[in-house]
């Protein structure tokens, strides 16, 4: 990792660092490998901070071609809840935290009915009845993986550890710098009218289970 060159990067790979951005589990699955920098001597796999920064670049220019208001972004894990509330209302989206009610995007006769273009996901197990119904009405799903993660019904991968309060912290943070600096609704230096402490959350809660997603093919 000290082979990075800090100028390539969007920041400092030392906020990179801070927030643990980087620091995966002890579970890899091959469709995160690419995404993998080198395994720790404890058995963590580490993620390649390059890589993070790549896609984020990547995704805030898609992101960026999509109307705010047609731009979802969810988070059934409590850590996720300020992240995704606060770059939705800095990029003019919608915010859907905590269960996802079954149906939202595919029947019309509820209430929290709703048609996105684009959705965002924080932990594709946690959010995996989002994704599914995002993919029966052919919307397109970009979300943040971990090395235990899969990618199925994922058009982009965002490599982070999306288990950290901090680390989702600066990824919504710098994502939502990104999108807006696409749109010229911030200059190319510009930074956000908020801080990454502004989208930590601060709520202490236990490691969430989910139940494992099930997998066609």
């Amino acid at each position: 990792m000290a082979t990075l060159e800090t100028a390539d990067l969007l920041i400092p790979l030392e906020v990179y660092l801070a927030a643990g951005i980087h620091i995966g589990t002890h579970v890899k699955t091959n469709d995160m490998r690419p995404f993998i920098y080198r395994v720790r001597p404890d058995g963590l796999y580490v993620l390649d901070v390059r890589k993070t920064d790549e896609r984020i670049r990547t995704s805030s220019k898609f992101i960026a071609r999509f109307k705010a208001e047609k731009v979802y972004s969810a988070s059934a894990r409590q850590y996720g809840f300020k992240p995704v509330e606060k770059f939705s209302s800095l990029i003019g989206g919608k915010s859907l935290t905590g269960r996802f009610i079954p149906g939202t995007f595919t029947n019309p006769k509820l209430s929290n009915y709703a048609e996105p273009d684009l959705l965002i996901v924080t932990d594709p197990r946690a959010d995996w009845q989002a994704m599914v119904e995002a993919a029966e009405v052919g919307i397109p799903v970009l979300g943040f993986c971990d090395t235990d993660n899969r990618s199925q019904l994922m058009d982009l991968v965002i490599p982070i550890n999306n288990k950290g309060r901090k680390s989702l912290a600066l990824a919504y943070w710098l994502l939502a710098r990104q999108v807006l600096r696409e749109r010229g609704e911030l200059g190319p230096t510009a930074e956000l009218p908020a801080s990454i402490e502004d989208f930590e959350s601060k709520m202490l809660v236990a490691e969430e289970e989910y139940g494992e997603y099930e997998l066609e093919g």
